[in-house]
């Protein structure tokens, strides 16, 4: 068994954990993360992976990620999603739901709930926890 490292023909990496309960820190989208895989945590070239969570009634700034895929996985709570041109385009996410949003999509997540955080687990093709957020201040989210 190997000791956490994949050998490859003529490339050797190690492996990388990350423990539960790592750092906690705020997004340029102010929504709180709990950092997970990265290039700045394990080194990774193509992924982000990351723990999100959304205080009741929380929500993120109006954002896109210009140039990556965004995978989200809700864990609890219910999140709706606000997307498209205005934002005036929204879907409700509940747990065990995925979400596939497209490159270049402005969306902002809201905790649907104004009792219970919601958590999700996120995942981008940029490997940068925060290189690919384009904020969009000329936007902002709908009221309920």
């Amino acid at each position: 068994m190997s000791s956490g490292s994949i050998e490859e023909p003529g490339d050797v990496r190690d492996c990388v954990l990350i423990p539960g309960g790592g750092r906690q820190f705020e997004g340029r989208q102010n929504v709180s993360y709990f950092e997970g895989i990265s290039a700045q945590s394990a080194g990774s070239k193509a992924l982000c992976l990351h723990v999100m969570r959304l205080p009741p009634g929380g929500h993120a700034e109006p954002h896109l990620h210009a140039d990556h895929e965004s995978a989200v996985y809700v864990i609890s709570g219910t999140v709706e999603h606000r997307w498209g041109d205005g934002l005036r385009e929204r879907m409700l996410v509940l747990p065990g739901d995925f979400l596939y949003i497209p490159a270049g999509v402005p969306h902002a997540p809201y905790n649907a709930s104004d009792t219970e955080p919601a958590v999700a687990v996120l995942a981008r093709t940029d490997p940068n926890e925060q290189e690919s957020v384009v904020l969009l201040p000329d936007l902002s989210v709908p009221d309920r």
